[in-house]
């Protein structure tokens, strides 16, 4: 199974690139099936429904979050209606929305895709990451209910995001980090046949503070104090994410690379694939 995971959509510069290129992406990869994480796609600060119909419309077969979900307050209500938009699986009971489900991939394959948001320097402080995944793959285990396992963690503290992989190794297809919008270039199978990466890094522009303008973010660093609003940086994007090859046998990880298509990173794609 081919299997594309792109990261965090931030603003329009960032959804632009990723509704333009993602069609052509599926097309010419033969993308069996697509994770995005879209919780920057409205000017920064979460996703509103309109973006959501727009990411699946361009090919992304589940949305999935983090920390800013509910920025956009339409999210607590649309949340209910849509299973393939995912919030951390890891919120309370009764929080509003989907935090994993089974979905069929172009290929026929049935893929459990979920979406955990780590504790480690996080806000809000969401239940124990490592029992919530370990009940998700518990109901559905890889080989058995599923063909493949996607874990989206939304963590800040890598080590946390290492352990969270190690932890799920063998257990699922792919770990892929996101939150901290800078790809890392620890690609790699873990020894059980786990796809990790520690953060698949933004698909927004590279010229900013973490995909916002920079101006604010620098002028805070400097002087303590705030001058104006963050706002989502609207120079050209690049797109950056993680391509898997995933056993139909196993379903576990045989190749894995880096994708990063755009103006101010190296591109690079996976050759596994060309």
């Amino acid at each position: 199974m081919r299997f594309l995971f792109l990261g965090d959509l931030v603003g329009r510069s960032g959804r632009t690139a990723v509704f333009d290129r993602l069609p052509g992406l599926v097309s010419d990869f033969r993308l069996d099936f697509v994770v995005v994480n879209g919780e920057n796609a409205a000017g920064g600060f979460g996703i509103t429904e309109e973006i959501f119909e727009a990411a699946r419309e361009a090919g992304a077969d589940v949305v999935t979050t983090g920390n800013h979900v509910w920025d956009q307050r339409e999210a607590l209500e649309f949340s209910t209606r849509h299973d393939r938009f995912l919030r951390p699986a890891n919120f309370p009971p009764g929080t509003p929305g989907f935090g994993s489900g089974l979905f069929e991939a172009r290929n026929g394959a049935r893929v459990l895709v979920a979406n955990v948001m780590g504790r480690a320097f996080m806000s809000p402080d969401l239940d124990d990451p490592f029992r919530c995944a370990s009940d998700i793959v518990g109901n559905c285990p890889l080989g058995v209910a599923a063909d493949a396992v996607i874990f989206d963690f939304h963590a800040e503290a890598t080590s946390e995001k290492q352990c969270f992989g190690h932890f799920l190794d063998g257990r699922a297809s792919v770990v892929i980090g996101t939150h901290t919008h800078v790809p890392t270039a620890d690609h790699q199978i873990l020894p059980g046949g786990t796809a990790y990466q520690s953060d698949a890094g933004m698909c927004g522009d590279y010229d900013s503070s973490l995909g916002m303008e920079k101006e604010e973010p620098l002028n805070r660093f400097v002087t303590k104090v705030p001058r104006g609003r963050f706002e989502a940086a609207q120079g050209p994007a690049t797109i950056c994410g993680l391509a898997v090859e995933i056993s139909d046998r196993t379903g576990l990880a045989e190749k894995v690379a880096p994708l990063r298509l755009g103006p101010r990173l190296e591109e690079t794609t996976p050759s596994f694939w060309n």
